[in-house]
């Protein structure tokens, strides 16, 4: 039977279960990732298992989102990271070297290997044909212990590139393109596969930025073939022996279809606050913008930085603008160097910045009051730039340079009656520098792991109860994101080892009390809309709440990771049977779960629930394993027993 390139990388590290949608499946994991905002915690769940060292072909911990030292917090958990890494056989890769997406492909990435990342953003590992898939941080501190990653068998949505980006197009309006049609939870559940005679025109860092972004569509991964671009890019690396010929097979079937022809697309824009609010740049041009950023994981690349550099060459930002340029690694910053294009970008007045994620999480780079922030960022969620009520629009290259000349949002075509369109390619050979990554050895584990005082225990979680009883603490609308839940920011992101003091954050933005008063009422629940949970893979998204009491999430729909962090951590997942029993609960509504334990233990999809005295049915779809780790209180406790 012909197979997707998806099926046939699943099928290659298949552990448990049977390749058919929505069935769980296990399947071993070549490569981990970590990254500090969520590798802190990762690390002492890792420690907590009590291995002597990691269990998988290549582990790899990253700083490149907390990399603002304000203060001791993130200094210290920079040397806790380093120090743990060197014990356990982890690969470091320190503040200012990276971002991580962007440093993996260009150091680690072999196609055909799988990938799991505590990043929402890891399947940008689609630029070198590795099925990359973000989850928490605990899901991958299993891995690094040589345990199988858990998931629902995903569907294949197979996507038919054709034809060739006009000018001033970019491989950001591709994955704009498949937002503009299918919204932030059209794919969720699923993985992105392209394919056609129109994927040979997208070059690794292409295809990055498009399986990173993709993450916005709810999609569990995405994948490209490894083909003549993928050997292009690894050679120039200087990593040409781990290159190999993949691709689905002739008459491959795939669950769904959809087909772009890449020649029609016109550039585009998503505007606040959402990634899937997207129109065509024209119909928003003209709009004042104060703020312009290059750079993320999702935009990084040399080529990215070049086209920019090469639009503002021999011209000056608008003086109204503020251009900002975030190189996505070290290797990035010391080629355009190289190749001049430093030069171009300081004369043109932009501010070039340390290797890292930057304000794409909130870590600086806020806007000012009322101020439009364009950015080629791949998120632009209510309040995620550090600035409440935030105008943040997601666009290419092209059109940040572009918007940054004129100083309002531009549809970049408009300067082709000045300049040509600067065609720009990677380079034949990178200037390739690994100095910055430190490698484990025989010597380095016998490295004393160093622990500064933000770095606390993990908190201790009690079992489920037989019968549970609860009070709503918040009731939240649709599509609430991870950002919503636990936020980022320069104050928030440092307490990210410290679960205490992280947990005042919980709901900030909506109830700056949520913390105080879900601690005092004991058991609390939380209901959501639609989407619950989307975006980030932060797993203090589920842990924070858990040490507040939260027990029980219900909403609409969930998002996948978290989901399954809340699983992981021993809240029960629960969605409505009849959507319109949402409008029965509000804030300080009793409910009560008879018997939840019982039911869970013995496989019920319905689950009982009182409110206020009134009965209803929910659903709890999970797996087998994650019952187990319901009713254990978490998969700490599980794996610990």
């Amino acid at each position: 039977m012909a197979k997707n390139l998806t099926y046939k990388i699943l099928q290659a590290h298949l552990i448990e279960g049977r390749l058919i949608p929505g069935e769980g499946i296990a399947i071993n994991i070549d490569h981990t990732l970590l990254q500090d905002a969520t590798g802190t915690m990762a690390m002492l769940e890792f420690e907590s298992l009590r291995i002597e060292s990691v269990r998988v072909e290549l582990a790899v911990q990253y700083v490149d989102h907390n990399i603002l030292q304000t203060d001791y917090k993130n200094a210290d958990d920079h040397k806790y990271l380093q120090t743990a890494c060197a014990r356990y056989g982890i690969h470091f890769s320190p503040p200012g070297n990276g971002i991580s997406h962007q440093v993996h492909m260009e150091r680690f990435g072999v196609p055909g290997k799988t990938l799991l990342g505590a990043d929402s953003h890891t399947p940008g590992a689609a630029g070198v044909s590795m099925l990359g898939i973000g989850s928490g941080g605990l899901d991958v501190a299993m891995a690094m212990a040589g345990r199988p990653y858990y998931l629902p068998c995903p569907k294949v949505f197979g996507v038919r590139l054709t034809g060739k980006l006009s000018d001033w197009v970019s491989a950001k309006d591709v994955v704009l393109e498949m937002l503009r049609r299918h919204g932030v939870k059209g794919c969720v559940g699923k993985v992105v596969e392209y394919l056609g005679p129109g994927v040979k025109v997208l070059s690794a860092t292409d295809r990055e930025t498009i399986g990173n972004m993709g993450t916005e569509l709810g999609a569990t991964s995405t994948i490209f073939p490894s083909d003549g671009n993928t050997r292009a890019y690894l050679e120039a690396q200087g990593r040409g022996d781990d290159w190999s010929e993949l691709s689905a097979d002739e008459e491959a079937e795939y669950d769904e279809h959809d087909e772009i022809d890449l020649s029609t697309l016109e550039p585009l824009i998503a505007c606040p606050s959402s990634p899937g609010n997207v129109v065509p740049v024209r119909e928003v041009a003209g709009l004042k913008v104060d703020q312009v950023i290059v750079g993320s994981s999702a935009n990084s690349s040399f080529r990215d930085l070049m086209v920019v550099a090469r639009i503002m060459e021999g011209r000056s930002r608008h003086p109204g603008i503020s251009l900002h340029i975030n190189p996505g690694s070290r290797q990035v910053l010391e080629n355009i160097v190289e190749h001049g294009g430093v030069v171009s970008l300081l004369m043109a007045g932009a501010r070039i910045h340390e290797s890292g994620c930057l304000g794409c999480i909130g870590m600086g780079q806020a806007p000012g009051t009322g101020e439009v922030s364009l950015r080629t960022f791949p998120r632009n969620f209510p309040g995620r730039s550090g600035t409440k009520d935030d105008k943040v629009y997601l666009c290419s290259p092209e059109t940040a340079a572009a918007s940054a000349l004129r100083g309002v949002i531009t549809d970049p075509r408009d300067l082709s009656k000045e300049l040509d369109y600067p065609c720009v390619k990677d380079p034949r050979q990178y200037l390739v520098d690994e100095s910055s990554i430190i490698f484990p050895s025989d010597e380095s584990r016998k490295t004393r792991v160093i622990r500064g005082p933000n770095i606390r225990p993990l908190p201790e979680m009690a079992p489920l109860p037989g019968t549970l009883e609860a009070e709503v603490a918040i009731k939240v609308g649709d599509n609430v994101s991870t950002d919503t839940i636990m936020p980022a920011g320069s104050n928030i992101l440092p307490l990210r080892s410290n679960i205490e003091a992280i947990s005042e954050f919980v709901f900030y933005q909506i109830d700056p009390y949520f913390h105080k008063e879900s601690k005092e009422k004991g058991n609390v629940i939380v209901i959501g809309g639609e989407n619950y949970g989307q975006g980030s893979s932060r797993e203090h998204a589920a842990l924070a709440p858990r040490y507040l009491g939260v027990r029980v999430k219900i909403a609409k729909t969930l998002a996948r990771i978290h989901k399954a962090n809340l699983c992981n951590f021993g809240i029960v997942p629960l969605t409505f049977k009849e959507t319109g029993d949402y409008d029965l609960f509000g804030k300080g509504s009793k409910v009560v779960f008879p018997d939840l334990r019982t039911h869970i233990k013995r496989g019920d999809m319905e689950i009982p629930v009182e409110v206020d005295g009134h009965p209803i049915v929910t659903h709890l779809e999970v797996s087998a394993r994650q019952r187990e780790l319901l009713l254990a209180g978490g998969a700490l406790n599980y794996a610990k027993r």
